[in-house]
This record gives C-alpha cells, structure tokens and sequence, in this order.
C-alpha cells in the first residue's frame, strides 16, 4: 500500500483537514507501516510530505513525485527547475522515484529525446535514485504510452491504471514490466463505479449494451452479491485486495483524507488475498471492458 497524496483529497486537504493535520494523517499511515508516499509538482501536498518526513527515518520511506508534462512545454532547464523546487519542498536532498506525470503517446518520443538526458544526469547527481513514467489513463486506456516506454526499456518505474473492472494493464502493460523487472505502481484502483452498488449497477447496465459485459456472467441489479461481508465488507475492500494480489504489481496507491478512511484503507491490505474462485470470477466478468477506466459510470466513446 502507497499513500497517493493527489486525487480527490490530497491527504485530506481538499477535504477540510489543515495543513497540520494532513501532516499528522500522513505520520499515521507511515507509523502504521506504509513506506512509499507518491506527489506531484501539481498536487500542491510536497510540503506536507516534507514536514511528515521530518520526524520520521527517511532512508526508511521512498518519495516519488512527478514533473507535469500535459499541456507543458518541458525543457531542460524547466525540468531541473521543477526538481530542485520538489527536493526543496519535500526537504530532501534526493527523491526515490522521479516520474515524468501523465505521459500521452504524442508527446513521449519528444520528452525521451529531449528530457531524458536531463534525469540521468540528475540520477548520476544523485539527487534521483530510479526514473520512472505515468500514463494520463483517462485519455490513453489502451496503455500506448506505457507499451512505447517498456519498448524502449529505459524506465525503472511505471505507474499505470489497474482496477477490478478494466484489467487491460494485465496484458498490455504488466507481463512485460515483469519480464523487464520494472517495477509498477497502480493507480485508478478504486473508481466511482465502485462507490456504491446503484453506481455499479449502472455501469454493469452500460457495458452490457455495448457488449463488454455478458448478463448472463452476474446478477445485474447486484453485480457483486457472491461477495459475502465476512469475506469483504466492502466494494473498496475487493478492489484493494484484487490489484494488491496481481502479478507485476508492487504498489497499489490509496488516496484518503481523514483518519477513519485510513484505517479502513489499512484493514483491507492487511487482509489475506481473495479467494482464488472470486478472483477467477471476477477476471472473467470484467475481461471484457476496455472503454472505461471505471470513473465515469458509462463508458466512453
């Protein structure tokens, strides 16, 4: 399990948390055994991280944070700006894993090109112990950009979208990644379809009109009722445990903005795998869709 410090509450702050108290959540999940913590320049949590990081062993946690390049002219020089402005405000004299943030398959060739030189030498520097890349999933649910980077085989790290009900990572993305001993960061493991059963109802509705979903697979009006409250009491529960258990993957990211969500969130990694028979039903029911990253209830396109 990662803290992912983006998302929808960014460690609480978009939640209604201060500063100091995201610091004090952020604590709470390394005290609990949480070693890796992802950021972003464009996330606005470094500082948060930094002053987490102060009262704990730092060899101990790895950072990784990430340079913008959507919609950004990225330069060299602009690089090593936004990189010197992360370590200082993660207070840090080097960051674990430097990622380059929501790669598209249009602009990667140019970024390895002209960008890529500039991050060796920051690793050389020692101010980057390993390089990674992250997919923009949203607008690239076929994996382009990530099968372009395993291609060139240059990246130690890869953060990828992966969830219950779009597994196309599986194929595209992480048997290669394992062949290469890339090591991979999921992201996306939890989507709106999974925050309820009507949301899940109507994204099981809309896949079966386009054919990504066979009726015949599950229970329409309640998609997951072979799951039992002893098994997982939660949808969140299922996908967690679902991502955490697929082969290639080594950090499943969890967001979360207040304390009790944390715990939950902890409860569920500590639990055993799924079920072999639920996992199997599960690759089954959803191995078909590919339209949606399950964010939006209805498929896209």
């Amino acid at each position: 399990m990662g803290v992912g410090a983006g998302g929808p509450s960014q460690i609480g702050r978009r939640t209604g948390l201060d500063e100091s108290a995201s610091v004090d959540l952020l604590r709470r999940a390394f005290d609990a055994g949480v070693n890796i913590v992802d950021s972003s320049e464009a996330y606005g949590t470094e500082s948060i991280i930094g002053r987490a990081l102060r009262e704990r062993d730092r060899s101990q946690i790895i950072v990784s944070t990430k340079k913008s390049t959507r919609h950004k002219v990225v330069t060299p020089a602009t690089l090593t700006a936004s990189l010197d402005a992360s370590l200082e405000a993660l207070g840090t004299d080097y960051i674990d894993i430097y990622n380059l943030h929501g790669v598209v398959p249009q602009d990667y060739r140019r970024l390895v090109d002209d960008i890529y030189p500039t991050l060796e030498a920051a690793r050389t520097a020692g101010k980057i112990r390993f390089l990674g890349v992250t997919e923009m999933y949203n607008e690239d649910l076929d994996h382009a950009m990530s099968r372009l980077a395993l291609a060139d085989d240059l990246w130690d790290v890869m953060m990828v979208g992966f969830n219950v009900l779009n597994q196309t990572a599986r194929d595209a993305v992480l048997a290669a990644a394992q062949r290469q001993d890339v090591g991979v960061q999921v992201m996306f493991a939890v989507r709106r379809a999974l925050s309820s059963v009507d949301h899940l109802r109507e994204f099981v509705a809309a896949l079966i009109k386009t054919g990504e979903i066979d009726a015949d697979d599950l229970n329409p009006d309640d998609p997951l009722d072979f799951i039992d409250d002893t098994m997982a009491p939660t949808m969140p529960d299922v996908a967690y445990r679902f991502c955490r258990g697929e082969p290639g993957v080594h950090v499943v990211l969890s967001g979360t903005g207040n304390a009790d969500h944390l715990e939950a969130n902890l409860q569920s990694f500590s639990r055993p795998p799924l079920p072999a028979d639920i996992e199997q039903r599960l690759r089954h029911i959803f191995r078909g869709v590919s339209s949606t990253s399950g964010q939006d209830v209805t498929p896209v396109g």
